[in-house]
């Protein structure tokens, strides 16, 4: 009994039998293949968002330079291709962050 209360008073967590809970890691199998497609989807939008951001921005440093404006695109194709970085990056940075 005294070891129960010892337990509770350290904000550990006992069962009636005296048992301490250990919970497996293991997501179920249906749930893994789905958020594995959600996953997936969302990095081939990143992508495709990476790559119509590199061509919007190209087009528009073409127009800008032919009517004779400043260039303040090259900031924009930064901003571009860092986002770029991070979604090719994100996996293993999650990865290494919390693995």
């Amino acid at each position: 009994m005294l070891d129960k209360l010892v337990a509770k008073a350290h904000g550990t967590v006992v069962l009636a039998d005296g048992d301490v809970p250990n919970p497996t890691r293991d997501a179920p199998g249906a749930l893994t293949g789905k958020v594995d497609t959600v996953l997936g989807i969302l990095a081939w939008a990143g992508t495709a968002a990476g790559v119509a951001g590199v061509l919007i921005t190209g087009a528009m440093m073409a127009i800008s330079m032919r009517r004779g404006e400043g260039s303040e695109h090259m900031g924009r194709l930064g901003m571009v291709l860092g986002g770029c970085v991070l979604v090719a990056t994100a996996g293993p940075v999650v990865t290494f962050v919390f693995g």
